[in-house]
């Protein structure tokens, strides 16, 4: 049947294709979980509980007033990246490692572009030692 005598020229049933297949080809979940994400390139060290590395006597108690326990997936931050959006709560992807950290705690004022990751194992913690990364972080809805 020639194309005039079609209720859809030929034309017009491939652009229909193409769109379906750019819209099907696409991940709208990994577009959707990298929305609202900032990155930064940070210097990042390791903590653990243990008490020589945290406040004598409160064992795990943050500046912020939590209360870290072992496996916590918990970060404190330098100050300057608090004001960055780094706040209390913020969800942060650490490179090289896996999962979704939350800043819990916050770093003496000496301290600049820096994140203090929270390890279980003073092993883990020191063959981590410290490196320059790249972290991704849920920037805080405006409204």
């Amino acid at each position: 049947m020639p194309d005039d005598q079609r209720p859809y020229p030929r034309r017009f049933a491939l652009v229909g294709i193409a769109l379906a297949i750019g819209v099907l080809g696409c991940s709208s979940s990994q577009a959707d979980s990298d929305a609202g994400w900032q990155t930064l390139e940070v210097t990042a060290t390791s903590f653990t509980l243990a008490e020589e590395e945290t406040k004598q006597g409160n064992i795990g108690l943050t500046a912020f007033g939590d209360q870290l326990e072992p496996g916590d997936k918990a970060i404190a931050v330098s100050r300057d990246l608090i004001r960055l959006g780094l706040t209390h709560g913020t969800k942060v992807r650490v490179e090289g490692l896996p999962g979704t950290y939350t800043v819990q705690d916050k770093m003496h004022r000496r301290w600049r572009n820096k994140i203090d990751i929270l390890f279980k194992k003073r092993k883990r913690a020191l063959e981590w030692g410290r490196k320059n990364i790249e972290i991704q972080y849920q920037v805080a809805d405006a409204g």
